[in-house]
């Protein structure tokens, strides 16, 4: 996703993929609106009614409530009957989740073939793997997966022939396996490795400091990192990072990331007394971040408006600058910044979609005396770094992965060979460092990393993950097919070389479409083994993605969000028209953002699905920017406070477009008991609305993943569980 202020999405190769609202904690959701007489339920329909709500051929689903609540929202009257579920901290409401999860999961449990699905994931989700290493002063750092684990486990060693030593090994800090790892950072000097520790998965950390020759924490213990990832001084003796106050008074949930500061820790000294060295913006729609050059001259403060636009100042360290001087403000792009020496190398896409590469001299940053270095192409440039004393690049060319390098003149080099179309997230290696490491997967090659020379271009395997899987079956292809507009997409299908193109054929439709995020190819265990079972998968590349940069992100944004579901749709009546599938063999999948959008394929066409898997899903548009993180994500969708907004937000929310009366597909909605970004109500109003709703006998279930955040739980066991309900209810609802 873009920017990257902090460092989402949330693709998990080799186990769940189930892309999330991004995160400010990582560096890195209507041109057709439906009439507001089909947006929202009738308001006759609000009458707590007990035996009405639920036919005889519908489940025997726990009881649940039904409140006569109607706003009025600039002249719109809106129903809203399951308000009281919003509140998770009242025990009627707990009471409610405790009983809908027993009930789903007791279905769930008894599903043919569900113990033989969990058997062979867990042959492919326990596995052993090596990542590619950080390089600091001689020493070593590295994460491994182990296949006897249920957490990967940070090492380090002295020189690549050293004695391989534990850092942290999160499967011993807790009993139950609630608290794990976020992210991590070594010292320039590698004495040092500051780590993020959080509970269930969850967004929020706490960042401590381990002595790396001592094997123990320094007494360092910074709370209110949630947002944060760490950027070392070269001397090693402190860092900046990204600080928000816990809530209470002032600071709610939903403002919380306007009080975010950038500040500076120096090693032994009090964090509450840490230096503040940029202000809060006290705007709930912005993120802060953060960094110090590599050489620790330029100190950058970012503030990113949305997904669409960023604010970037330094400052010249070396020379003691007091005040933050502008480098790029108030334009509607975005602007990355690595700074390499005397000069800064800016990637952006400020009037270039598709993003390049200028050359600032910070003795003069105004706009116009930027030289260009790498002109925008018909590719889409993800990212740009530095290292070996080289710019390395990585594109994307129709959602596949290119590698090149180019001198700091802007001078084309060569480009880094893949083994074919898969994914890489570019070269990682240190800017003064020849050696760099790249990794590489595809939709039929698990994980792979290399380890490569800048200068001479040379490659080697590093490491490989090897599963107990046959690949040499499975078929990946690129199609492209018409959106309502006309709009061409592409799509990635996956299948065995053995599937007929009979109209019968079990189709998964996944998708995201939103926050620029792209989806590409890319392995899953789980994937695989929907594949050995004889379904197909489908992934389009929506727009509201970043696969062909900022204009297609555009067009699928805010006013134009409406677009994303008519591509979707258009790729569901597509699979049905080719002859692939029909709408009793096709299911969709999404979560976070991708939750919203099958949940508004659910509501805008509800004959073309079968079953429908909506994870940790933002599905009430009209009251989301009021929990979690929901004011930083309307640059990206708007806001119900906003009358044109509210309109356009009405019209496709998928809580307010279910109707009494229509044979909704099957549900499964997969929510997670400690979401800090997505707030579960929605999960809990939308299937509730559901089960009351529909007449249909297809089940609407609702399973709560314990001690499990936005990104689902950390342990693999809990991951293998999870896949084995989805698939044991996608299989019998398309009667595999």
């Amino acid at each position: 996703m873009r920017p990257a202020v902090a460092s989402l999405i949330a693709v998990t190769a080799l186990s769940t993929w189930t892309a999330c609202c991004p995160s400010p904690a990582r560096t890195a959701d209507v041109m057709a609106p439906v009439p507001d007489t089909e947006a929202a339920p009738s308001l006759a329909s609000l009458e707590p009614a007990a035996a009405a709500t639920t036919a005889a051929q519908k489940p025997p689903y726990p009881a649940t409530r039904r409140d006569a609540i109607v706003d009025t929202i600039h002249g719109e009257r809106v129903a809203d009957p399951y308000r009281w579920l919003e509140d998770e901290t009242r025990p009627e409401v707990k009471a409610w989740m405790e009983a809908q999860d027993a009930f789903a999961r007791a279905r769930l449990t008894d599903l043919p073939r569900r113990d033989q699905l969990a058997a062979r994931l867990k042959e492919l989700f326990y596995y052993d793997a090596m990542y590619a290493p950080t390089h600091r002063k001689g020493r070593y750092f590295y994460a491994r997966k182990h296949a006897d684990k249920e957490k990967t486990v940070v090492y380090w060693k002295l020189g690549k022939g050293g004695a391989e030593k534990v850092l942290f090994d999160p499967n011993t800090w807790s009993a139950d396996g609630s608290a794990g790892l976020g992210g991590w950072w070594p010292s320039r000097d590698g004495k040092y490795v500051a780590y993020a520790k959080k509970e269930n998965n969850s967004d929020e950390t706490t960042t401590y400091i381990r002595d790396v020759a001592a094997g123990k924490d320094t007494g360092d213990v910074i709370t209110g990192t949630k947002y944060a990832s760490v950027s070392w001084t070269p001397d090693g003796k402190g860092f900046y990072y990204t600080w928000v106050p816990p809530v209470g008074g002032p600071v709610t949930v939903a403002d919380r990331p306007g009080f975010a500061e950038l500040r500076y820790h120096r090693l032994g000294t009090d964090p509450m007394k840490d230096a503040v060295v940029h202000p809060a913006t006290r705007n709930p729609q912005t993120f802060l971040g953060g960094g110090v050059s590599w050489d620790g001259r330029w100190l950058f403060a970012v503030v990113q408006h949305g997904w669409n636009a960023t604010d970037v100042y330094f400052k010249d360290v070396k020379k003691g600058d007091k005040a933050w001087r502008p480098l790029a403000v108030g334009l509607p792009a975005i602007f990355e910044v690595t700074a390499w020496k005397d000069r800064f190398y800016v990637n952006t896409n400020h009037e270039a979609p598709r993003y390049r590469v200028f050359e600032v001299d910070p003795r003069k940053p105004a706009r116009a005396d930027w030289k260009e270095l790498v002109p925008e192409s018909d590719a889409t440039l993800e990212n740009v770094a530095i290292v070996g004393g080289r710019l390395v690049l990585t594109y994307l060319r129709d959602a596949a992965s290119e590698l090149v390098v180019h001198d700091l003149s802007g001078k084309r080099v060569r480009q880094v060979a893949l083994p074919a179309l898969g994914t890489s997230k570019g070269i990682a290696g240190n800017p003064d460092e020849d050696t760099g490491y790249f990794g590489y997967t595809s939709f039929t090659e698990a994980s792979v990393i290399y380890e490569t020379s800048i200068k001479s271009g040379a490659v080697k395997e590093w490491s490989r993950v090897k599963l107990p899987i046959d690949l040499s079956q499975i078929v990946a292809e690129q199609v492209r097919y018409a959106s309502k507009d006309g709009t061409e997409i592409t799509m990635f299908l996956l299948r065995r070389k053995d599937a007929p193109k009979d109209g019968q054929r079990p189709v998964l439709l996944y998708g995201y479409g939103g926050f620029n995020v792209s989806l590409t190819p890319g392995f899953s265990s789980s994937r695989a083994v929907w594949l050995e079972q004889g379904g197909m998968l489908a992934i389009p590349n929506l727009r509201g993605g970043g696969e062909y940069g900022e204009d297609w992100h555009k067009a699928g944004m805010g006013a134009n969000k409406q677009n994303v579901f008519d591509d979707y749709i258009a790729a569901a009546r597509w699979l049905v028209a080719e002859g692939w599938t029909n709408p009793q063999k096709l299911a969709i999948h999404g979560g976070s953002n991708g939750g919203l959008l099958v949940g508004a394929a659910m509501t805008q066409a509800p004959e073309l699905f079968r079953a429908v898997v909506c994870a940790v899903p933002l599905l009430d548009m009209v009251r989301y920017h009021l929990f979690g993180s929901g004011k930083t994500w309307i640059p990206e969708y708007g806001s119900a406070d906003d009358p044109a907004q509210f309109k356009t937000l009405f019209a496709y929310s998928p809580y307010h477009r279910v109707k009494e009366g229509v044979a909704y597909p099957a549900l499964l909605m997969m929510a997670a008991d400690h979401d800090d970004r997505v707030d579960p109500m929605h999960a809990r109003k939308f299937t509730a609305l559901v089960q009351h709703a529909t007449t249909s006998d297809r089940p609407a279930l609702l399973r709560i993943e314990k001690n499990a955040g936005h990104g689902g739980a950390d342990l693999v066991r809990q991951q293998v569980e999870a896949n084995a309900d989805m698939y044991a209810f996608l299989i019998q609802q398309l009667g595999m």
